[in-house]
């Protein structure tokens, strides 16, 4: 039996190698998180191949004896060695090479050697081929050699005898109960065995396309345990408390009603229902609303809103940018300070005095509705009563991020508990909650202009609700997109100067350049001027992340004003930007932008009467994605298909986020390709739940370890 590996605690003071940092950063802590490392491709050392037999171009093992081993100094430091079998001769180079690797090759050594096989100006050849000094009976492999993922730091040597050792110590032992499994698939440890040392005659194709029975093993438990972990979360939030939120009769909710300058939508007025169900249950609201870029999102989020402070609750609304709070600041105020509601102001840039007060209003209870940036969940935010949060484009905060605001919140608002014989802030005795004295949770609503596909939905979001804005306001003008390459360039600044001239304004988007803010910066300000002087008389504005939030604030002002008819930017436009009178815009480099984020660039126009148009630059050569990307746009202006080409282009780990958070959510099942398992996990969640309770907890723990509260999020 292998040594055991230290325990973490054992560990604690002892420097870490640089291998088990590497490990380590991977994410490979326990022995069963090796075993589930699994190789990304195989190379098959089980046979040699004569080298005369050998064919140029392929990857071969062969073996033979060293004639010749010698270091050559013609255009740079090289070792040079030849070895020969029966059938002929190999010579093969080594540009880089330690003093070590030469006399390991040296001339009467035996080698077995696997490479590429090249034809060479002094013959064939392997450049940097794969060594092992051997003699006439050192057996071959009886198994493909796996190659695994790993990092700098890591060689695969080492990953090898890790996982090697893990597969012997892991707890590999069946969890789930007879009849479980589908009857076809195999038991997880000889699963996992085959896939870590598959013999030689298995056809390839299976193991790489994880057709393979063992693979469609894997891909089952890890969706059970995400079943099961989402099923679980969904029982626990059942028996979670909430302040149950219910207006008073002709209460906020119907003054605001009749304070908007609009009418609602019938789809705005179903889910507005919707989430005043929720909201009036002792439970915590857990709903996300979704709807295309111009729904109107922001006016459904503010009866909600009008809900919870009518019933003498607080809320939250949080979005990831100061534009986008801001341009929610700006409507809220609008809807709501007339009717009597305090609306409080909390971002970065507030500073000083003006930030104690609104933390002050804040603490007190007399804010009632606290708007702002990733500043509201400081630690410094003390909510007096908080009743509801609101997270706008949840899925830019990135997973980690939700589940702390989550728990940030739950926290404060037990410590403060419900605001029994408070009065409302609004006038009159403030309504009994019928949560209970303490451990009450705020309800949450998550709103996003990135429609889930209903796959991801059933998966990601087993326990969460789903409330869908499916139409668009009236007086909503079409948007045509157009696609051109660079060369065009010169044709677009005049269309632009037609525009202008006609009296309509211009976005020109630039992208952010995530390695290098100065070549983002100078990429924008070269178009700024640029543009300036291809458009005299008429004011140009500029646009960036670097600029201070004050001077942001000022150029926006002037653009919604009117006051300047073509606005330079990168992408801190993105969302909550609403300019109506905007009827163009142009997205420069639009190959770099990811769909989502082109749809909701374009989400910027369109916004008044007058039918307006995005164009999108790109510079080619264009990638398969980039293409298909600027395609999609070009045929579709539906948000629910733009998420479903989305998906099919990225998968459904960087759809959702999952990269920014640092831990992947599923890594071998595929929600499209693997729906037949997913439907067969859907439907043995429950029964484990509620038969082997044990064995469902033992599951996820396995699975997903620590990341089972991502899902939560």
């Amino acid at each position: 039996m292998p040594e055991a590996r230290p325990t973490a605690s054992a560990n604690a003071n002892k420097p870490k190698s640089a291998p088990r940092k590497a490990m380590d950063k991977l994410g490979l802590l326990r022995d069963i998180d090796l075993a589930l490392h699994l190789p990304l491709r195989y190379e098959d050392e089980t046979q040699t191949t004569r080298i005369a037999a050998a064919r140029e171009g392929e990857t071969v093992q062969c073996e033979g004896e060293v004639i010749e081993s010698r270091i050559e100094l013609r255009g740079r430091r090289q070792l040079l060695v030849k070895i020969e079998d029966e059938s002929g001769e190999l010579l093969l180079r080594f540009l880089n090479f330690y003093p070590s690797q030469q006399k390991q090759m040296a001339q009467g050594q035996r080698l077995r050697v696997r490479g590429e096989l090249r034809g060479g100006f002094f013959g064939r050849e392997m450049v940097h081929p794969v060594i092992k000094a051997v003699d006439e009976h050192t057996p071959l492999a009886q198994s493909l050699t796996p190659v695994y993922p790993a990092s700098a730091g890591l060689p695969q040597s080492y990953l090898r005898k890790a996982i090697e050792a893990s597969l012997k110590r892991a707890p590999l032992e069946e969890l789930l109960p007879p009849r479980t499994v589908p009857s076809h698939l195999p038991s997880l440890r000889d699963a996992l065995n085959f896939l870590h040392h598959p013999p030689p005659r298995v056809p390839l194709a299976t193991l790489e396309d994880h057709t393979h029975p063992a693979w469609q093993r894997l891909k089952f438990e890890e969706l059970l345990a995400q079943q099961l972990s989402q099923l679980k979360s969904q029982r626990e939030r059942a028996h979670l408390k909430a302040p149950a939120l219910r207006g008073r009769r002709e209460g906020l909710q119907e003054q605001l009603l009749r304070h908007l300058p609009f009418q609602l939508t019938a789809a705005q007025q179903r889910v507005a229902e919707e989430i005043a169900q929720d909201l009036a249950r002792p439970q915590p609201m857990h709903r996300l609303l979704q709807g295309d870029v111009g729904s109107g999102k922001t006016v459904v989020a503010a009866l909600a809103a009008a809900v919870c402070m009518d019933a003498g609750w607080q809320c939250a609304l949080m979005a990831p940018t100061e534009i986008l709070a801001e341009q929610h600041f700006r409507k809220l105020i609008a809807w709501l300070e007339p009717l009597g509601v305090q609306v409080a102001w909390l971002t970065g840039s507030v500073k000083g005095k003006t930030r104690q007060k609104m933390l002050d209003a804040v603490a007190s209870g007399e804010a009632n509705l606290v708007v702002g940036t990733h500043a509201v969940i400081e630690d410094k935010v003390q909510f007096a009563k908080l009743g509801l949060a609101v997270i706008d484009e949840q899925h830019r905060f990135g997973v980690a991020q939700r589940l702390a605001l989550r728990k940030k919140l739950a926290a404060q608002a037990d410590a403060a508990g419900p605001p029994q014989g408070v009065e409302h802030p609004l006038g009159g005795p403030a309504p009994k909650a019928t949560g209970g004295p303490t451990g009450l949770e705020p309800h949450l609503l998550m709103m996003s202009a990135t429609p889930i596909p209903r796959t991801l939905a059933m998966t990601y979001f087993a326990d969460l609700d789903v409330s869908t804005i499916d139409e668009l306001p009236p007086g909503r003008s079409p948007i045509v997109t157009k696609v051109f390459g660079d060369a065009k360039r010169d044709e677009v600044i005049a269309k632009i100067r037609d525009a202008v001239e006609q009296g309509r304004q211009v976005y020109w988007v630039c992208p952010l350049i995530e390695e290098s803010e100065a070549l983002d910066l100078k990429n924008a300000t070269d178009t700024h001027a640029e543009l300036g002087a291809a458009l005299p008389g008429h004011a140009v504005g500029l646009l960036h992340g670097r600029m201070p939030p004050a001077e942001k604030a000022a150029v926006m002002a002037q653009f919604s004003g009117n006051q300047m008819k073509v606005l330079v930017a990168t992408t801190v436009i993105e969302v909550g930007v609403d300019v109506p009178n905007a009827s163009l815009m142009v997205v420069e480099h639009a190959e770099r932008f990811g769909l989502s984020q082109l749809h909701q660039l374009r989400g910027r126009v369109g916004r008044g009467a007058v039918a307006s148009v995005c164009v999108l630059l790109y510079t080619g050569p264009l990638s398969d994605t980039g293409k298909s990307r600027l395609k999609a746009m070009a045929e579709t202006n539906d948000g629910f298909e733009i998420a479903r080409r989305d998906l099919d282009i990225r998968g459904p780990g960087e759809f959702m986020g999952a990269r920014q958070s640092g831990a992947e959510l599923l890594r071998f099942a595929d929600l499209q390709e693997d729906a037949p398992l997913l439907k067969e996990a859907r439907a043995m969640a429950p029964r484990l739940l509620n038969e082997h309770p044990e064995a469902a907890r033992r599951q996820v723990e396995r699975w997903l370890g620590g990341k089972a509260e991502f899902l939560k999020a």
